[in-house]
């Protein structure tokens, strides 16, 4: 950190800019959070909106976004390919493939046999979708989903793929689409964080890909916009609780001191990061009360319980995590995002899918179905989806009872409900082989894109200045809201 520069100093001219820098960045915060709370609606509130935002009537208040990490195969659940019956274990032919890249997990292999999905299908609501049998609760819903099936993305490994995803970009260190809904919206909520991350565990016998903080980080936003990820055992926030013999009034007397002493600090050196310190002590103050109040689930109705079925009493399962969303979003959290680990899904399917939809199948329509029934729906954004999809090609060894599938991005499946989305339709069309997009493409910005429309955001107007640029969600290449997705 550059010292702040002495007042008897200021004629070097480095010293100069480099203090001058500092404050400039000082006065901006300062004129933010003024403009801010100078809005009479928004008076007191911890996280309020940045002026002029939303740019329009939003549909939706707040978002969960269901994430589905290592990539759940379209093939085997959404979108449904009965002609490949026929072309089992027969070779991807090259007119399909296009000489497009594949990993070097089977690049190696001499050939890219084609596997049939095993699982059954049958159609579901009075659009008729077609749908896994791995799924019997979520496919009774589909008339309340938009299925997307034509999503694609750059990346064809995990960890640029997952990033992409949620930043927009496959190179680390941009802003999440959380953080970017918590910088722009702010959160109705003045006890829990804008943004709030679940990580819940997983039933799949498979190695499960790592999760980044990178996923849910601010990146060059103010820290303040990081997700507050909750853990899935023990303490949901370490250190939470006050140690034996300390008192909430003593611990307040404590940050009142640290803030007196962290205001003098920002005083002379003009950081920003600063007040986002004193902001997280205080919130994290608040928090002691609010987070026990949030886990005990003991006050809600068995019927809800029951939606939600067995495992959701037993805390950091998907069902849990999924009651908590809407507790979440209840009590005016902007944003809540759910990373399922364990889709990865190279070989074993036979056992290792079902297990993954038996973890998130009953919570994921108990969601819908609970935030329907609260009048939550409408205003509240559910979108569900991985990083990219898998091939139709087998990788290691194919039977008709049991195959792998490798990382495909060029197509896979997608589905978004709530606010300000139409229910009831499919949008996008994939090859004979669920290979290539043949019908209305949607790009993973094209969604994000969407995503802040639905929050009553123009994409091209949020926009934040970093390194040069108007640093965008939806990055620097043209990207287009799914107007044929909203109702």
């Amino acid at each position: 950190m550059i010292p702040a520069l002495p007042p008897s100093d200021p004629t070097l001219r480095r010293q100069f800019f480099q203090g001058a820098g500092v404050r400039l960045g000082g006065l901006a915060l300062a004129s933010l959070f003024g403009s801010s709370t100078s809005r009479g609606s928004d008076t007191g509130r911890v996280h309020p909106p940045l002026p002029g935002i939303p740019h329009f009537p939003p549909k939706a208040k707040s978002i969960i976004y269901l994430h589905m990490n290592g990539g759940p195969s379209q093939i085997d659940m959404w979108d449904y390919k009965p002609a490949l019956t026929e072309q089992f274990d027969k070779d991807l032919p090259d007119s399909i493939r296009q000489g497009q890249r594949i990993t070097t997990m089977t690049s190696g292999q001499a050939r890219l046999p084609v596997a049939p999905s095993k699982f059954k299908f049958t159609q579901h609501g009075e659009s008729g979708r077609w749908v896994s049998e791995l799924l019997p609760f979520t496919s009774k819903l589909v008339d309340d989903m938009a299925v997307i099936k034509s999503v694609h993305t750059n990346a064809i490994n995990h960890d640029p793929a997952c990033t992409f995803v949620m930043t927009g970009n496959e190179v680390p260190g941009k802003a999440s689409l959380g953080s970017w809904l918590s910088y722009g919206l702010g959160s109705e909520s003045n006890d829990l964080p804008a943004f709030v991350v679940l990580t819940p565990t997983w039933s799949s016998t498979a190695a499960a890909q790592a999760l980044f903080t990178r996923m849910w980080s601010s990146g060059f936003l103010s820290t303040k916009y990081t997700g507050v990820a909750l853990r899935s055992s023990g303490d949901p926030v370490l250190y939470l609780p006050n140690p034996d013999g300390v008192r909430p009034e003593d611990r307040k007397v404590m940050l009142e001191a640290l803030k007196s002493m962290n205001l003098e600090r920002h005083q002379a050196m003009q950081d920003p990061e600063i007040l986002t310190r004193i902001a997280q002590y205080e919130m994290a103050f608040r928090m002691q009360t609010s987070v026990p109040e949030l886990v005990d689930i003991r006050n809600e109705p068995a019927s809800v319980l029951d939606l939600y079925g067995p495992e959701v009493t037993k805390p950091g399962t998907f069902a849990s995590s999924a009651l908590l969303a809407r507790r979440l979003v209840e009590r005016g959290v902007r944003v809540v995002q759910l990373l399922h680990r364990g889709w990865d899904q190279h070989g074993n399917i036979a056992n290792d899918l079902p297990a993954q939809c038996r973890d998130t199948d009953q919570a994921c329509a108990a969601l819908l179905t609970d935030l329907k029934q609260r009048g939550l729906l409408d205003s509240t954004l559910v979108v569900w989806g991985g990083e990219f999809g898998r091939t139709v090609y087998c990788q290691g060894g194919l039977t008709r009872e049991n195959y792998g599938r490798d990382h495909h991005p060029k197509c896979f499946t997608m589905w978004m409900a709530g606010g300000g989305i139409k229910g009831g339709i499919e949008y996008g069309k994939t090859d004979d082989y669920s290979y290539n997009v043949v019908e209305n493409p949607v790009h993973v910005n094209d969604l994000n894109a969407t995503i802040l429309n639905c929050m009553g955001i123009d994409h091209e107007r949020f926009v934040f200045p970093f390194q040069g640029l108007e640093q965008k969600l939806t990055g620097v290449e043209p990207q287009r809201v799914l107007s044929e997705l909203l109702a």
